[in-house]
């Protein structure tokens, strides 16, 4: 019994941002009923097979979740969707610009058709706007909020490589959900209501430091790759044994540890210059080819055990194989097992560990895995159910004993 136990989730969803708020909402034990089209499912199925044919992307953030298929581009469709609705605590969608309105699932007529429903859409750049009808993917929604002018270098700016903006926009979603819940187990007016929440405006957001200081100094800053224009040093070096030390500072008295600790320089520690952190971002270059010679002639571990016993932050540069049995991961038992229509997948736990509560990693569905059951439980009988199969309504096999 999670924290959500008895909330129910229909999910009209595609790709990742209301994937990834659903999942969210399903680690905590809420019910998610993911609604697909019968004919190929969620378009993120099919961007890979590498995951025993199946793709990374949707084994990633659609596990605990079941799936009917549902073609809502049908009357019939559309009425078993309200019929769904009418039994569920939120409706989260990330449709293409007006499909929610032409399915009637606009804020307003739901208000009136599903008062107590707690409404949430994922769009792109929001309501309102000169952008608001675009599509908007990962990508675009990142290059138009100015993340990839600050990712990478002057030279070759560049995307981050998780979709962050897909990625913090579902958790932003989920986060608002949770409100909401509070909010009308207050007694809140309608005990519903909307939320909407665009990757435009929460990548706006995730650029908050870099957006202030644009308009309080009049200055695009660049990216520096590995590094941060808000403090120095800060970057990666590369070691003697063919590895890449991490190594950071945040406040004066971690640089002077670092100059006098590490680098044993005393001078660079007495040099004015170097004093404050807006002297030292301004002299980076210098203190990263002091740092640079001094890593070169050491190796990693030595470079480690040397800056931890400083009290210096530092870390290895690590590639995603590399991260599959970190131990941090290991020995702290944070993998598990979960089913897949293909078979068996290793999956990390949820970041939040909550006390007393083990998140139950259901299975990741097959496309209309669900169907059958979900519509009997929503009354349906066997006959309605295998008439919408008939007429393509519905998708996703039929139960053993109704195969004649």
């Amino acid at each position: 019994m999670g924290p959500l136990a008895g909330i129910t989730v229909i999910a009209l969803e595609q790709a990742v941002s209301a994937p990834m708020c659903t999942r969210t909402l399903a680690d905590f034990g809420a019910r998610v009923i993911k609604v697909e089209h019968p004919a190929g499912g969620d378009f993120a199925r099919h961007y890979d097979d590498v995951v025993l044919g199946q793709a990374a992307h949707f084994v990633w953030v659609n596990r605990g979740k079941e799936s009917v298929a549902l073609d809502l581009k049908s009357e019939e469709g559309v009425a078993v969707l309200h019929r769904l609705l009418a039994g569920a605590d939120v409706l989260v969608s990330n449709l293409a610009p007006g499909a929610a309105g032409r399915l009637g699932l606009s804020a307003a007529e739901l208000a009136v058709t599903h008062p107590e429903l707690i409404s949430v859409e994922i769009d792109g750049f929001g309501s309102g706007g000169p952008l608001s009808h675009k599509r908007a993917y990962d990508l675009l929604v990142q290059a138009e909020s100015g993340v990839c002018a600050v990712t990478g270098t002057a030279d070759a700016p560049a995307k981050p490589g998780p979709p962050m903006a897909d990625v913090t926009t579902g958790l932003y979603a989920a986060l608002s959900i949770l409100a909401a819940l509070y909010q009308r187990d207050r007694g809140g007016a309608g005990n519903g209501g909307s939320i909407a929440v665009s990757l435009f405006d929460t990548m706006a957001e995730m650029m908050g430091y870099h957006l202030t200081y644009a308009r309080h100094s009049g200055i695009d800053q660049q990216p520096l790759g590995m590094s941060s224009p808000a403090v120095a040093p800060y970057g990666a070096y590369p070691t003697r044994d063919g590895r890449t030390v991490v190594l950071g500072t945040t406040n004066d008295r971690e640089w002077q540890r670092l100059a006098t600790a590490i680098l044993d320089r005393p001078d660079l520690a007495a040099d004015e210059r170097y004093r404050t952190n807006p002297g030292r971002t301004r002299h980076r270059a210098e203190l990263d080819e002091a740092i640079a010679g001094w890593c070169a002639q050491h190796d990693l571990a030595e470079i480690q055990r040397i800056a931890d016993a400083a009290g210096i932050g530092n870390s290895r540069y690590n590639r995603p194989s590399e991260v599959l049995d970190h131990p941090q991961l290991v020995q702290r038992d944070r993998w598990r097992e979960i089913e897949t229509p293909a078979g068996p997948i290793p999956s990390l736990l949820p970041p939040a560990i909550l006390s007393g509560y083990d998140p139950p990693m259901n299975p990741v569905p097959g496309l209309g895995e669900h169907t059958a059951a979900v519509l009997t439980e929503f009354g349906y009988t066997a006959q309605e159910i295998a008439t919408l199969r008939a007429s393509s309504v519905i998708g996703g096999e039929a139960p053993a004993e109704a195969v004649p």
